[in-house]
């Protein structure tokens, strides 16, 4: 009987021991308020509502904040104060937010898990205080904005160049002339412009038809907003449905029906034989696109032969070229290979 009474007093002295222990060892210190509770810190019990926490903080906020510290008030100094309102408004921080308070009342009973708290605490503290979708958008609403102007740039500065080429802007003129756009009577009385307001004029008139008649291709192109990346992004299904639907089209029309390639898919055979984008390809002279369908290059071995034959000529123009000429003597001679040594 004495000895089952010891075991019990025993097993009873261990679980006191060990629930002191836990308790004490669930205050991380570096984590939350350190080794104090912060439910202790602010007066209040852990059911406490969120109405009773703010109100206690304020109340002892107004106490140690630093700007109403006045000396002789409190027993504390100015630095204690200063640090006991820190560790206020870290329980606050804490015990206000619902998912940091389950965070925190987790940590409290289950102290066991040391590490897994760190964790906890340390994500949550710095993680992103912004959605990261918002950034993503804000970020690729930018570089749309970035890629339009840029091409805006490119096609204005293509547009200034052609304004300068004799052939075009010739053509310009007499088109303006045609129209009746540069052969209006003279204006008189108080109607009659200076010489520089009519040649602006007609330098708006001649850049129009330009931009109009010239169809600019390539990196030079007129922007069009549906090739941006917002936009992009945007119509992506609808250009993975129109590409599936396209390569399912090209299978069933030339593969198992053996329809007769038109000019259209011509082209494209060509353009990925010559590993193109659609870009450069159309920047192409139209001359030179019908000499591709006069030599049926859409045809595997016809473009193999024109393959040759282009890098044949290449190879030609290099060695009849002066500058190509003296480059390989000097490959030759003072070349990179060559080991030269500077007299002592």
């Amino acid at each position: 009987m004495a000895a089952s009474i010891e075991l019990r007093l025993t097993l009873w002295i261990s679980l006191v021991f060990i629930l002191g222990v836990s308790s004490v060892s669930a205050l991380i210190e570096g984590l939350y308020c350190g080794t104090q509770s912060c439910y202790d810190v602010l007066g209040v019990s852990r059911d406490a509502s969120k109405a009773e926490i703010g109100r206690a903080y304020r109340q002892l906020a107004r106490r140690y904040h630093p700007d109403r510290y006045q000396p002789g008030e409190t027993e504390d100094s100015r630095e204690t104060a200063q640090q006991k309102f820190l560790l206020v408004a870290t329980a606050y921080e804490t015990l206000k937010d619902e998912d940091l308070r389950k965070d925190y009342d987790y940590m409290l009973d289950h102290p066991e898990e040391y590490y897994s708290h760190y964790y906890t605490y340390y994500r949550r503290r710095l993680a992103p205080k912004v959605d990261v979708r918002i950034v993503i958008l804000v970020t690729i609403c930018a570089i749309s904005l970035f890629q339009y102007y840029s091409w805006w740039s490119s096609y204005t500065e293509a547009i200034n160049y052609l304004m300068t080429v004799p052939k075009y802007r010739i053509q310009a003129t007499e088109l303006a002339k045609q129209q009746g756009l540069l052969n209006r009577t003279k204006e008189k009385g108080k109607n009659r412009r200076s010489k520089e307001e009519i040649r602006e004029e007609e330098e708006q008139i001649i850049r129009d038809i330009i931009k109009n008649k010239i169809d600019i291709k390539g990196g030079y192109q007129k922007p069009n907003i549906s090739d941006i990346l917002l936009c992009k992004i945007i119509l992506f299904p609808y250009h993975l449905c129109t590409y599936v639907a396209w390569n399912c089209s090209w299978f069933y029309r030339f593969t198992i029906r053996r329809e007769e390639y038109g000019d259209e898919e011509r082209l494209y055979i060509i353009r990925k034989y010559m590993k193109m984008s659609k870009a450069q390809f159309d920047s192409l002279d139209n001359s030179l696109i019908e000499t591709f369908l006069k030599q049926k290059l859409w045809i595997k071995e016809n473009y193999e032969a024109y393959k040759e034959e282009q890098e044949e000529e290449m190879k030609m123009k290099m060695a009849t070229d002066s500058r190509w000429k003296r480059y390989r003597r000097w490959m030759k001679s003072e070349g990179p290979g060559r080991i030269t040594f500077a007299d002592d």
